[in-house]
Order: C-alpha cells, then structure tokens, then sequence
C-alpha cells in the first residue's frame, strides 16, 4: 500500500484495481480508510489497502481574501438579514458538509448578480441555524432586526434567507409581527448550496431582490415557481407551505394564487396586494408558546386533551375532512373531553389535515356536535399558519374574551373568502 500524504480538502485522483477514482478528501478519524465526496456529491469510503496509487490534483486552500462591496448609486438599496439555511451555506471541503457564509464580502462572491440589481446596504446576521432549530425567540429576533431595517429611509425593502423545512412558521410570524407594513419583506431559500451544479439559490435570491423593490408591501416567501430555471413564484406568507421534500419548487400557495411570478429583471403580478406607503411599521411581538398543533388520526384516544389541558393554553387540532373527529356515538368519542376542557378555558381550533380546502361544520351532524362544544372552525387557514396566529392571540392580554372574533377575523391574508376550485 503506498504512503497517501493527503489532507482534508485535497483533490486527489486515486487508482485502485479496476479503475481511478477522483474526488475530495474529507476528515475521518479513521485511518483504515480514505473518505471521499464525488462529483456527485456523494460521498464513499475507499479501504486504504484498496489504493494502489495516488496523486494530489489540487492542494487544499483557506481562502482568505475578501471582496470589496461597491455601492451603484443608480441602484435602489436592500437590507439582508441573514439566519442561515442552505442558500447562506457552502460546501466544507474537510467536512463534507456546509459551513456558514456570515461575511458580506462572502455571500457576494456566491451570489454577484445580486449587485446588478440592488445595492446591499445593510447586511444582518442576528443568528445562523437550521430552520428546525428555530424557536418563537428567533422568530422575534427576525422581526426586530427587520423592523429596524424598515425604520430607515434608504432601505427600500428587505430579503431575509432562511432553511426550507419551516419556512412557512417564520413567514406566518413576521406576517403577524409586522403591522402596517410599507415596504418588502422577502424570505427566500435553497434546496441546495450555491456551490453545486443544480443550485437552485442564484435565481433565487435574485427574484428575491426584485421582489424587495417592488410595491408588494407584503410578507412573501420567493422560490422557485417549477423545477426548471426559469422564474420564481412570490407566495403570501400566511398562505404557502413546503409541498415537497427536495424540488426547487417544494414551496406552493395553499387556498390563494401566487401574488406573483418574479424574473430577477421583471414582475407579473398575478393577484391583488397591499402596496407600499409611507406609514411606520409597528412591531407587536406578544407571543405565547403555550400552543399546540394536534393531527388526529383514528382511534387517537380523547384523554390525550387531558395533558393539553393542563400545560397549554389552546390547541390547533388537524381535524378530518370538513371539520370531523369522533362523534358522541363513536367508541372513542372526542365530544365530553372537549366539552370538559373548553369550559375550563382551553382554546380549541379546528383546521383541515387535508392542506387544500375550507372546514364547514354544518354538513355532517359530527361537525355540528364539534361546533357546539366549543370548537372554533377556522376556515380555510393553514394549520401551520393557526398556530402561529394562535399563540399571537393568546400571547395579548384580554385578547382571550374574544377570541374567536379575532382569530376569524382576517388580519394578514390568512383566510380567503373567495376561494374557489381552482385553488384545489
């Protein structure tokens, strides 16, 4: 076995029996064998006895310069905030995996299109972590860094970048947290890192930037509107969830039309909008945690609202089809326990597992018996989206004596009035 004086991050061709293999030296605290990302991105393990010779073809580098960020004053001035996901991410050559891009003059060596569009005038980074790590303390930390940014004259709108698994929560709470917004607020995203081949954040962030200037004063998220390069969709943030796993195009409206397809030179504006004005943002970030989102599935046992009861304050429960959970003839029957908690305080809400369509209690006599006991039918709001408008009621003092008016109420596009068959 020859001596294999590689290092993490090495470019290396390596020729064992059959044939040559090139790719990445990654770290590994095990010397038995050489682990190697491909091309392809994936990565294997090689058993050193398995390598007949080797050769370094790129010797690993840090990178150390950085760029100089140069102001267009013909161009209008954006604010980024940056708190992490893949699109804010980069291959680490020793590891593997992704590391973060915090630096300014980093992000703009990734993503230079950018610069034909906006100027970045202010650059953010409150936190960096994956999306599943996010708490209602980074959701509050978003919006008063964004609310800052909106406060200044020479901002002209805001791109927030964030991961793709919870995307829709954070968009739901700046939706919620952000009252009288006048100007952009754009959440963008990637499936995969801009140093890979397929990437999907360059055109991302660029539709982003577009939609950051337009005169959507809205909360949207911007992403990719098909697999295809080709334009983004820009999404009410109260109305769209993440629909697939991997796709460029995993985010889609839910009960509502894109607001707009974005070109990262153009905007076709699809549906109505709020438009920008000159009022001052209010930032109202009273928030309770004491929530919960419940799926039922059948023969879920009722007596699981008797933990609910004692450590929250209201429940979002995913109910089947129009509005249905076990009736009063039903072996487990959901209809005493209800009856029990809600007149003891406990807010329960109702929302559709199906994702697509609008709750009707009166259809079916279970639906009835539900609406009688309390429960609130929420329409056609997201499930996601109930929650996060739920723990934002509850968390006002006094909101709670009229709870029901304000949470069918429509406060940031949660719930359509209009919709229709083709939103299914």
């Amino acid at each position: 076995m020859p001596e294999l004086n590689f290092h993490a991050g090495d470019y290396v061709k390596l020729r064992l029996a059959l044939e040559e293999i090139e790719g990445t030296i990654l770290e590994n605290p095990d010397s038995s064998f050489a682990l190697l990302k491909l091309s392809s991105g994936y990565n294997i393990g090689i058993p050193k006895e398995n390598i007949l010779a080797g050769r370094i073809l790129r010797k690993f580098k840090e990178e150390k310069q950085k760029l100089e960020i140069k102001e267009n004053e013909s161009l209008p001035n954006i604010g980024l905030i940056l708190t992490g996901g893949t699109i804010a991410a980069k291959l680490d050559s020793k590891t593997g995996g992704v590391s973060w891009l915090t630096e300014p003059s980093e992000f703009l060596k990734f993503y230079p299109e950018i610069a034909n569009i906006v100027n970045l005038k202010q650059i953010e980074v409150p936190f960096m972590t994956a999306s599943e790590s996010m708490t209602s303390e980074h959701w509050i930390k978003i919006a008063e860094t964004a609310k800052k940014m909106l406060d200044s004259p020479d901002i002209k709108g805001i791109i927030i970048t964030h991961g793709t698994d919870f995307l829709h929560y954070t968009s739901a709470a700046l939706s919620f947290f952000l009252k009288n917004l006048s100007k952009p607020v754009v959440l963008t995203y990637s499936q995969k890192s801009i140093d890979r081949a397929s990437s999907d954040a360059n055109l991302n962030l660029q539709c982003a930037a577009r939609m950051a200037i337009s005169d959507c004063a809205e909360v949207t998220i911007v992403g990719h509107a098909t697999i295809n390069d080709d334009f983004c969709y820009a999404i009410k943030g109260t109305k769209v969830r993440k629909l697939h796993t991997s796709r460029r195009d995993a985010f889609k409206p839910v009960n509502d039309k894109p607001i707009a397809k974005v070109w990262p030179d153009k905007i076709e504006f699809l549906s109505s909008y709020a438009p920008r004005t000159k009022q001052q943002v209010e930032l109202d970030t009273n928030f309770t945690d004491k929530v919960a989102l419940i799926k039922f599935y059948p023969g879920q046992d009722p007596s699981i609202l008797d933990f609910y009861a004692l450590k929250y304050k209201g429940i979002i429960i995913e109910a089947s089809g129009l509005g249905h959970l076990p009736p009063s003839e039903a072996a487990h029957n959901w209809i005493p326990k209800l009856k029990k908690h809600i007149k003891s305080g406990l807010v329960v809400c109702a929302a559709a597992q199906t994702i697509f369509g609008r709750l009707d209690p009166y259809v079916y006599s279970n639906g009835r018996e539900l609406l009688d006991a309390g429960v609130l039918f929420l329409e056609d709001m997201l499930a996601e989206t109930a929650l996060i408008k739920l723990g934002f009621v509850l968390g006002h003092h006094g909101w709670k004596t009229k709870i029901k008016e304000i949470m069918l109420t429509n406060i940031a596009g949660e719930l359509n009035p209009r919709l229709g068959i083709e939103f299914i």
